[in-house]
């Protein structure tokens, strides 16, 4: 019987906000419902702060690094008690995108092609023919991405700079097309969302500033388009070792599409960006909007995650 619940939020990574948010949204909603919530602001002290609570369930709502890296998922498998979404193994992997797309590429999903490379060359010269994004290969919420046009002389100066990146980065041809994400629930593809940014690019701003973007779902989209997407979201949470509640991002180049073009021509318009373990959790988030869709509302998610809490994971 759940009696006490822990929910885990804030954190150290440069995502705090966005985690405060999902967190203090999942408490609400469970608080609601009459479950004994417990918010945990996490510090590098976590066993210390579950010790002095000893809950029934922990529910992670934590993002970025220390969140969802499988660093906190190891001190909860070390503390023993049931705790949602993925455990060390999967989170480690989706988290460092270099790997992980190593192991979507090998389940046959398209990616986009790219190299790790060190933070300070990709800051003194073009390590490919631009267009090219540089991104953190440790980080979520498009925190730090550049993205290199083409006819650039160089790339950004600050990219040296900026230390939050890690010493070494993600340099990936650019996927141009529409803006797509699919969550999967228990192995189980929800539907296709199309984000529609109101800036040049869906950057951070774009994900969490108000009017920053909107969503259109389901996606007006090919059937064919859309079943390729949610194949690959669920191959991917397979592949990965995922548990519970991802989302994964892509791109569809829908131009030069016709009725004429095969699945073979659809296929090569599709690239995978990522899986995100720990998807943002309010009522306008991704993955909750495509559960309402479907016909679980934000209250019923919320319990169904509690619910499906093990250890280990």
């Amino acid at each position: 019987m759940v009696e006490k619940i822990a929910i885990l939020l804030g954190g150290l990574s440069a995502e705090r906000e966005v985690s405060l948010v999902s967190g203090r949204a999942v408490d609400a909603a469970l608080s609601e419902q009459g479950f004994k919530t417990v918010t945990i602001d996490v510090g590098q002290d976590l066993w210390a702060q579950l010790s002095r609570i000893n809950p029934d369930v922990i529910v992670n709502c934590l993002h970025g690094e220390w969140g969802e890296d499988g660093r906190v998922q190891g001190v909860l498998d070390l503390f023993g008690k049931p705790y949602t979404h993925s455990g060390v193994l999967a989170s480690a992997l989706a988290m460092d995108k270099h790997r992980a797309k190593i192991v979507l590429k090998a389940a046959g999903i398209r990616v986009p092609v790219g190299k790790l490379i060190a933070r300070k060359l990709a800051a003194q010269k073009h390590v490919m023919a631009p267009p090219y994004v540089i991104k953190p290969n440790a980080q979520g919420s498009s925190v730090g991405v550049y993205i290199v046009m083409k006819g650039a002389k160089r790339p950004p100066l600050d990219i040296a700079m900026n230390e939050k990146m890690g010493s070494l980065v993600l340099v990936e041809r650019f996927a141009p097309g529409r803006e797509l994400t699919v969550s999967v629930m228990n192995g189980k593809a929800l539907c296709v969302t199309e984000i529609v940014a109101n800036s040049e690019f869906y950057d951070y701003e774009a994900k969490y500033a108000d009017g920053g973007s909107s969503h259109i779902v389901p996606a007006k989209i090919p059937d064919l388009v859309a079943d390729i997407c949610m194949k690959w979201a669920e191959t991917a949470h397979k592949a990965l070792g995922c548990r519970g509640l991802t989302r994964s991002d892509f791109r569809y180049n829908d131009k030069k599409v016709t009725k004429k073009s095969t699945k073979k021509d659809i296929v090569n318009k599709i690239v995978m960006l990522e899986l995100n373990t720990q998807p943002g959790m309010t009522p306008k988030s991704l993955a909750p909007e495509q559960a309402d869709v479907m016909g679980m509302n934000f209250r019923q998610l919320c319990r169904w995650i509690v619910e499906d809490a093990t250890w280990p994971r």
